[in-house]
């Protein structure tokens, strides 16, 4: 049996650019492992974003987003666009991947090569999304996707994380699922630019929409604001998807002309900037202790014990953290 040959950042991401599927496949396995390979390549293609549309579909878990996207992805494509979709699936509780729900639904998508379908595991990050997607997200723009779709788990209350990646906020509900407008939780109902009540064949639909309706009129719109429509689908039977992609269009081009666009992508890139900064940091206080019984892992043995509280504690490691960046820096100064 050949050896496999694993090519280098380099030519990854030449190849990512050049269209090559597989380059595609194996680039969104390096960010999503993590580590300095993965932020290599992330660094060779973010120069090569900021083309696609991003749309994120959020919603109750049952709600049929992942119907929905394979539904858009599929007009999309008659429209002639290229598609790429990142579907958020629930981390398996022995394996910590994806449970990949969200590709059976797509099957039918598979085997057109204008349609790449990647389902990551969300490994414990709240707000639905994983700490990787955005740099799937870049990845499949940088690769030419004219249209990115970024599925979430379905979380209910944490959902609102979607709006920090995306351009684009869909918020499906349905009737029938014990709450009759599942979007008003959380704040979920103002972070929509597209209201979906999917599922319109069921009774009670129609009453949804009409509330959902009723609702938006309540909160504060300023003058010459987008006004989220409110539509109804049927994503089983194809129903409704022509005035979604619609919509969906229709909003992009009034981010457009109304410069909000840019104020969008600011906001998503400082949300980004500062995830990675609570990452690091994260890593850089808790990393050295657990293996080395250092003081501060002494430090966590008194929280355990109950002689020091939490705020207590991280404020020290915190303190202890920065001393060291402190000496790091002053290091290479002196050299």
């Amino acid at each position: 049996m050949a050896d496999v040959v694993i090519p280098d950042v380099k030519t990854l991401a030449t190849q990512i650019s050049e269209g090559s599927i597989r380059a595609l496949g194996r680039g969104l396995t390096w960010v999503e492992s993590g580590g300095p390979r993965a932020e290599a390549l992330s660094a060779r293609m973010f120069p090569n974003t900021g083309r696609a549309q991003v749309v994120g579909l959020t919603g109750a878990p049952g709600s049929g987003k992942s119907t929905l996207a394979r539904a858009l992805a599929l007009v999309a494509r008659a429209r002639g666009r290229t598609v790429g979709i990142v579907a958020v699936d629930p981390s398996s509780p022995f394996s910590g991947g994806a449970i990949l729900g969200d590709r059976i639904r797509m099957n039918d998508l598979a085997l057109d090569p204008g349609v790449f379908i990647r389902s990551m595991a969300t490994r414990g990050a709240l707000g639905g999304l994983s700490r990787a997607a955005a740099d799937a997200v870049d990845l499949m723009d940088a690769a030419g996707r004219n249209l990115v779709l970024v599925e979430t788990v379905g979380v209910g209350q944490d959902e609102v994380d979607v709006m920090r990646l995306a351009h684009t906020v869909l918020v499906v509900s349905v009737p029938g699922l014990g709450d009759d407008v599942q979007a008003l939780k959380a704040g979920v109902l103002e972070i929509a630019d597209v209201h979906v009540v999917n599922k319109a064949d069921r009774e009670g639909a129609d009453r949804t929409v009409a509330e959902l309706r009723a609702m938006l009129t309540l909160l504060p719109t300023p003058e010459a604001a987008w006004v989220p429509p409110v539509l109804a689908a049927s994503a089983a039977r194809d129903e409704g998807i022509e005035a979604i992609a619609d919509a969906l269009d229709g909003h992009m081009a009034f981010l457009k002309t109304s410069g909000e666009l840019e104020r969008r992508r600011r906001r998503i890139v400082t949300a980004r900037v500062l995830k990675i900064v609570q990452d690091l940091v994260a890593e850089t206080v808790l990393e050295p202790f657990d293996a080395t019984g250092t003081e501060g892992a002494t430090l966590l043995d008194r929280v355990t014990r109950r002689e020091l509280t939490p705020h207590a504690c991280a404020r020290a490691l915190l303190a202890r953290t920065a001393n060291r960046i402190d000496l790091a820096g002053e290091g290479r100064d002196r050299h």
